[in-house]
């Protein structure tokens, strides 16, 4: 945060916020986060005393012109004060921050980035947006990512493709990456509903599973159909069944679906080639007349890229309860959603984008068929122009979350890289980890933030155990997934330690037998992912960095009814100490996880210097 050095009030990312006027999307902040246009609507800004304000203004933006309504006293304590304000919500879109005046610093802007002491543009203005919220269910959702072919086998009988390079359960994956993409190894659909249990007793209530449709890889990325699941996961019937028994057992299920490409093999390509004339070839980039002068995805030639400017593609992929969209969010299949592959390019080629056309489109075939549906887009870099929220509700962050924690918790040497970046991520402090990520949650809609997997690794990664390097900091990575905003979503096999120092390798079998597992490792899993699913403040409270230092971080996570603080250390170092009072602490505090007791003695609280480690308490109500 840009403060003067001299300032009286610290950054939020320089030491403690708790002395920092604080406003974000949450539910302490804003009291109606889904408002209709000609709504008003109250907004709260807190204002520690030491930070003191003699006058407090909302600016917003009506129209393209900035408004201005003054805040008045709401309500104030003997720590801070809380300043209310009226928001009109005249657009959409309404953009608005606060304007501070007075006391030791008389002239501060408060925005999604923090404390300014300067003009500064709208870019990191606070958002509240009029379009239909994310479903209510994602703030419980603790998410666990399954690649089918590699989670689980079953008895049922397979059909090998003569394609398939066959292989058995505990054979290693081939380290070169043409052999790694047609390995199979047998697991089905049938496997996983045997193993929901598996999942259920880690704790997670949502699965994330990769491509189900029939096509010519391992990774199914490369779809022969979008109309039936592949006879080698069970078939259309196993996934009934798989939804069934998930459904039951409390369990949501998000497919994984391409938007912007086809298999080469994929039917309606086929006519398309066969036939220029055809309905199909208007749904490719043909460039010439040969039948192989087509565009592929990033130029491979087995995923051709489709055009979305095609009506009859709307028809037959994303309008309407028979299009492919609606077909497997509505019975008997019922999937909760959609994660969509390489979202960020869907629609876009040249001057050609019709990207958020066709995000549009697929929210209101899901509002149509599956009102309380997810729709999450894969976004490997700054989504922000993505996600405004009548679209895509959220993203893969990978940017905002994965990317950053790698820098910050990840092996010294050798460093493993990350999505196509031409190096390994750098080697930061806390204090850098938590600036980028407030960097990129600034970009956004508090609730595109919150709707948007936070994540540690996935099937196009290494896997987290290996770049983390030991399990304590792998541990120490968990801890921030699961305090931090958004849908924490755990890869298979993570939680019993298994490793590879790329996506290729990382796709290994899940090993299920027991004594190959790292049950350390999986105890923490099952805690920290129960510590999340048990508190009202770690699934939709607001954020408050309190501390960011080299080796350790610590940060509040705030609802309308709980306090929880949370302390992660990535390496042993000096005893943190915090004032009491501005931390709201007055009586020891509830250990969550962890075993170090906190409590207040002479108006300071003192967290422990140990590491790599987790602690998370509640404070006082």
């Amino acid at each position: 945060m840009p403060l003067p050095a001299n300032s009286l009030l610290p950054t939020s990312l320089n030491g403690t916020s708790l002395l920092a006027p604080h406003h974000d999307g949450s539910e302490r902040y804003v009291a109606d986060r889904a408002p209709a246009i000609g709504a008003t609507v109250a907004v709260f800004v807190r204002v520690p005393h030491a930070a003191h304000a003699e006058r407090v203004f909302l600016r917003s933006i009506i129209d393209g012109e900035p408004r201005w309504a003054q805040a008045v006293v709401d309500r104030a304590d003997a720590r801070e004060t809380w300043w209310r304000a009226d928001l009109t919500i005249a657009n959409p879109v309404n953009r608005y921050r606060f304007l501070l005046e007075g006391g030791a610093a008389p002239y501060r802007w408060v925005n999604a980035a923090g404390v300014i002491h300067r003009d500064t543009t709208d870019a990191n203005d606070f958002w509240l947006t009029t379009f239909d919220p994310p479903p209510a269910w994602l703030e419980e959702a603790v998410v666990y990512q399954v690649f089918p072919d590699r989670f689980a086998p079953s008895a049922m009988p397979h059909h090998w493709p003569d394609w398939a390079v066959r292989s058995e359960w505990a054979d290693p994956v081939a380290p070169d990456w043409p052999t790694s993409t047609r390995q199979l190894f047998g697991g089905d659909l049938v496997g996983l509903r045997e193993h929901l249990d598996h999942i259920t007793g880690l704790g997670a209530n949502a699965i994330y599973l990769t491509p189900f449709f029939t096509a010519e890889s391992a990774h199914r990325y490369n779809a022969n159909t979008f109309d039936h699941v592949d006879p080698m996961l069970g078939g259309d019937a196993a996934m009934v069944q798989l939804m069934d028994a998930a459904h039951r057992a409390g369990v949501r299920v998000i497919g994984d679906l391409t938007t912007n490409h086809t298999g080469n093999h994929h039917d309606w390509f086929r006519t398309a080639q066969r036939d220029r004339g055809s309905t199909e070839a208007g749904f490719y980039f043909f460039e010439g007349d040969d039948p192989d002068d087509y565009v592929g995805w990033f130029g491979v030639k087995t995923l051709p890229k489709l055009d979305h400017r095609a009506a009859a593609l709307a028809e037959r992929m994303l309008v309407g309860p028979g299009s492919i969209t609606g077909k497997w969010l509505s019975p008997p299949y019922e999937l909760d959603g959609w994660r969509i592959d390489v979202a960020n390019m869907t629609g876009r080629y040249r001057d050609i984008d019709t990207n958020h056309a066709v995000a549009r489109a697929m929210r209101a075939t899901m509002a149509d068929v599956r009102p309380d549906g997810w729709l999450v887009a894969e976004h490997c870099y700054d989504a922000s122009s993505d996600l405004v929220g009548d679209g895509w509700h959220g993203t893969m962050n990978y940017s905002g979350f994965a990317r950053p924690v790698w820098s910050w918790l990840s092996e010294p040497e050798p460093r493993i890289g990350l999505m196509g970046f031409p190096s390994p991520p750098p080697r930061i402090g806390g204090t850098d980890m938590a600036g980028t990520m407030t960097d990129f949650m600034a970009a956004l809609p508090w609730r595109s933030n919150t709707a948007s997997m936070t994540l540690l690794g996935s099937h196009d990664t290494a896997r987290w155990r290996s770049v983390a390097g030991d399990p304590g900091r792998q541990m120490a990575g968990l801890g921030l997934l699961m305090a931090f905003p958004g849908v924490p979503t755990v890869y298979y096999g993570d939680e019993v330690g298994v490793t590879g120092i790329n996506s290729d390798l990382g796709r290994a079998p899940m090993p299920w037998n027991p004594t190959q597992w790292d049950q350390r490792t999986l105890a923490g899993y099952r805690s920290l992912i129960g510590v999340r699913r048990g508190s009202s403040a770690l699934q939709r409270g607001g954020l408050r960095w309190v501390h960011t230092g080299d080796d350790c971080v610590a940060l509040l996570r705030e609802s309308a009814d709980e306090t929880v603080l949370v302390q992660v250390s990535r390496a042993a170092h000096e005893p943190i100490t915090l004032d009491a009072q501005a931390l709201g602490l007055h009586s020891p505090a509830a250990t969550l996880h962890g075993d170090r007791a906190l409590e207040p003695t002479n108006g300071s609280v003192t967290l422990t210097g140990d590491g790599p480690a987790v602690h998370i308490w509640r404070l006082d109500p």
